[in-house]
């Protein structure tokens, strides 16, 4: 109330201040808030990761890079809130702890032309963000709320963009070379990232216990991934979901129950294929159809420029953030590609750690998966592990540790994990 107080008499007496009082106190009301409830302030956030609003917002009032940096901040805050309420712990194998020796790698190698310290610095908590949840003593409510807002996400995300879409704000659908692609609130590729890990969540959820809901949730991913024409999230949902029906051993699938499943599948995989002529307006049937499932959408247009740059530091690399500058965006290939990311962590994490920083990062994020899932029931382990897998080969034509759906990822991976310092519940 004084600290109120106090900023109104500064808002009064320095009127140029007055913005920036007020939006310091609404900061400060924010941060009482989410300590006060971290549980709703982690599910809020979520919402807000998963509803893209470095897309939406971005075209109300542009600042795309700006809004993404908020975005990571504020799940920061959130979690340091929640490590502040709930406990802290030491994760000792947390994957974040590479970036920071690729930083120091790049300190001493030296930056990429054009990369300055600031903007290295950004990218360094940018890249460790997503793993800020390996620092919280999660509880049984604070897991069951991240798992839970994961596996609806993509759903609200597109109730969500049917209401930008009748307010004008941003279209629902888009079209690419004449095929349909879902967008929503975000865009395609993210929609399907984040479906995609809703799929896993679902599936992870539905093993721990037998909530039939859970099997519609599921579905209503699955429909959200087809219609964003996402390949690859599709392909490795699809991939994940077969091999848990067919291989895993669990007490939650009957034989029975498992053949019905497998029947729904490949019944309405037979479906679309059946109306194929009617359905090809689809991305993804439209590129099957064509011959394109295979195609990579011009990404390897971009690799060589990453392949020069380990090849020109392949040890230390160029530092953190070296990835966003290696191909200038405003470059013909930039402009041609309307990116410059290199769509392949493969080539963009030793562009900037090199060898060793890749080496090492891929060492932490084993041992952290294998040490949080080991106390995990056998069926559960099994499929964690291979949600992981399906991730590394995901990571070859997609940005999986710098894209928003990242922070999605892994703070529901860590939801999911239990290390050694805590009980399953």
């Amino acid at each position: 109330m004084l600290l109120g107080l106090g900023l109104s008499l500064v808002a009064v007496m320095l009127p140029p201040w007055i913005a920036r009082a007020e939006l310091f106190l609404a900061l400060l009301v924010l941060a009482a808030l989410a300590y006060a409830k971290p549980v709703w302030a982690m599910v809020a956030w979520l919402v807000a990761v998963q509803s893209s609003p470095e897309m939406w917002l971005s075209d109300l009032i542009g600042q795309h890079e700006l809004i993404i940096a908020v975005l990571k901040a504020a799940g920061l805050a959130v979690m340091a809130l929640a490590a502040w309420r709930e406990g802290a712990r030491f994760d000792r194998y947390n994957p974040g702890f590479a970036f920071g020796a690729m930083f120091v790698g790049g300190i001493v190698h030296g930056f990429w032309p054009g990369l300055t310290l600031l903007a290295s610095v950004r990218s360094l908590i940018g890249s460790a963000a997503p793993f800020g949840a390996g620092f919280i003593k999660l509880s049984a409510p604070m897991r069951r709320a991240i798992i839970r807002v994961t596996i609806a996400g993509p759903v609200l995300t597109v109730l969500f963009g049917a209401v930008l879409d009748a307010l004008g704000v941003r279209a629902m659908v888009g079209f690419e070379q004449g095929a349909l692609r879902l967008a929503a609130a975000s865009s395609p590729a993210f929609l399907g990232g984040f479906a995609m890990i809703g799929v896993y969540a679902g599936i992870l959820a539905y093993l721990r216990r037998k909530n039939p809901w859970l099997l519609g949730w599921i579905g209503l991913d699955l429909l959200v991934l087809v219609a964003t024409g996402a390949r690859a999230p599709l392909g490795l949902a699809a991939f994940v979901l077969v091999a848990t029906l067919v291989a895993v051993p669990s007490t939650q699938l009957s034989l029975q129950r498992r053949m019905v499943l497998l029947s729904l599948l490949v019944g309405s995989a037979g479906l679309m294929l059946l109306v194929l002529p009617d359905v090809r307006f689809i991305r993804v049937i439209d590129l099957w159809r064509l011959g394109e499932a295979g195609d990579l959408s011009n990404r390897t247009l971009i690799w060589p420029a990453f392949e020069r740059a380990i090849a020109a530091s392949p040890w230390l690399g160029w530092g953190v953030g070296a990835g966003k500058v290696v191909v200038n965006l405003h470059s013909s290939l930039g402009e041609l590609l309307g990116t410059n990311a290199a769509h392949c962590e493969y080539l963009r994490i030793p562009t900037e750690g090199g060898f060793i920083g890749a080496a090492l990062l891929v060492a932490l994020l084993v041992l952290w998966v294998w040490r949080g899932s080991a106390k995990l029931p056998r069926d559960q382990r099994i499929v964690i592990r291979l949600v992981f897998f399906a991730f590394a080969v995901q990571s070859v034509t997609d940005n999986t540790l710098i894209a928003t759906t990242s922070l999605a990822f892994f703070t529901w991976a860590r939801a999911v994990l239990v290390f050694a310092d805590e009980s399953v519940s």
